[in-house]
């Protein structure tokens, strides 16, 4: 008999989630056949079979995480018996109670892991239990908060000054009442009987993305600039050069001249290439940048390494070969981490400008509207003015409101624009 393994995805990926079994028990498999396929931060990898044979149990459901090393199945000869499942627990040395993600996310956050219940398997503390709890824990109201401070409550844009803010207690033993429980994040009123329509279940996919937005959305404060970019420069170069970079098995997207551009914007505004700590802020000396590509069911950011390092052949490249192997599915668990940045290109839909989530733990992500042409005003060398029609888009930067404020948001954008508009 022979033990399919949890194997180690990735430098940094210390467990995964069972998507879903490509064979049932008593089906043969053949080595190196896809067997199963785990689920790591919204990247799907198929584990093959390590041997012929006949899958004789699965000791794993679908749905379950565990950490590298676990056994998740058994493949024999037809007919053999298999340990009972029992003996095949996970021992304390492959499935610690607190896994190395867990332990960082607790140091990073000061979070006392007594305080959370855990979901896994013999009570262990997941990372999705410590992004549930840290969400439950922003949603909470300070008991000392102002009456405008509170959602639902009060003014919500300003103080009025006829309502002071209440003075705490000075008796100095009185100690404060317990905060009143935190209400439901997600309140879902039942389906009414009878009610006509289907229900889908949630994919791995699907849920991931929930639970990170959920959790990006109460962890940082969230502020938007926009800005309007001429893209004539952008255009010509591209229609001059797009041909030789054919010739070199490349198609130069317009992508690539955003990730360039982006760079230099964060090289121009270095706190939005960073990620906030309760001690500092930590600035990245070097420029991960992801892009969101659109998959059937969802939505996956590969990130191109160093993209500071790279010329406008090596983005086009990098671009070109992260997004086709996201949408096949072939994409590595460490290709999608380590991002300091984000880009969205949310414009192909024909949308003029939005509003993007950060994607955490970055400070900033920039949007990218359609590019479609537009009347402008346009001042020649002499001072005149005339009209004159631009392919122009609209960039968005969502950003971290603990760590920049707005003259760096501004800043950054400016830089991009100029980039943009001058690209020779």
């Amino acid at each position: 008999m022979n033990d399919v393994l949890m194997p180690q995805l990735g430098e940094s990926v210390v467990e995964g989630t069972i998507s879903r079994w490509l064979k049932r028990v008593g089906d043969p498999v053949r080595a190196f056949e896809p067997l199963l396929e785990v689920s790591t931060d919204k990247v799907d990898t198929e584990i093959p079979a390590p041997t012929d044979g006949v899958l004789l149990e699965i000791l794993v459901e679908a749905g379950q995480t565990v950490a590298k090393g676990t056994r998740l199945a058994v493949i024999g000869a037809a007919g053999e018996s298999s340990a009972p499942k029992h003996e095949s627990a996970v021992s304390d040395a492959t499935a610690p109670h607190i896994t190395p993600v867990v332990a960082r996310m607790a140091a990073e956050y000061q979070i006392d892991l007594a305080q959370i219940v855990g979901t896994g398997r013999g009570g262990r503390v997941t990372k999705k239990d410590v992004e549930a709890y840290l969400a439950q824990k922003q949603s909470a109201p300070p008991l000392s908060a102002a009456p405008w401070d509170i959602p639902g409550s009060g003014d919500l844009f300003s103080a009025k000054e006829s309502a002071p803010m209440p003075t705490p207690p000075a008796a100095p033993n009185m100690t404060a009442p317990p905060p009143a429980a935190a209400p439901r994040l997600h309140p879902v009123e039942p389906i009414p009987p009878q009610t006509a329509g289907e229900l889908i279940p949630h994919s791995p996919i699907r849920r991931q993305i929930a639970e990170h937005m959920v959790m990006s959305a109460l962890t940082s404060p969230h502020v938007t600039t926009v800005f309007e970019v001429d893209m004539s420069a952008v255009m010509a170069h591209r229609e001059a050069h797009k041909a030789e970079f054919a010739t070199q098995g490349v198609n130069l997207t317009l992508t690539a001249y955003f990730v360039l551009a982006a760079v230099a914007g964060l090289r121009a505004a270095p706190m939005l290439n960073a990620r906030w700590t309760d001690e500092g802020v930590f600035v990245h000396r070097v420029y991960h940048i992801g892009i969101a590509v659109a998959v059937p069911d969802g939505l996956i950011v590969p990130v191109i390494k160093n993209a500071g390092d790279l010329s406008l052949l090596g983005a086009a490249r990098a671009v070109n070969d992260l997004a086709a192997r996201a949408r096949e599915k072939q994409l590595k668990p460490d290709e999608v981490r380590d991002g300091t940045f984000t880009i969205t290109n949310h414009g192909v839909a024909g949308s003029l400008f939005a509003t993007p989530l950060i994607h955490q733990p970055q400070v900033g992500i920039l949007g990218v509207g359609v590019i479609e042409k537009r009347v402008k005003v346009v001042t020649d060398s002499l001072g005149g003015d005339t009209l004159a029609i631009r392919p122009c888009c609209y960039l968005s930067l969502s950003f971290d409101h603990r760590v920049a404020d707005g003259a760096a948001g501004d800043g950054f954008l400016l830089t991009v624009k100029r980039a943009l508009e001058s690209w020779t």
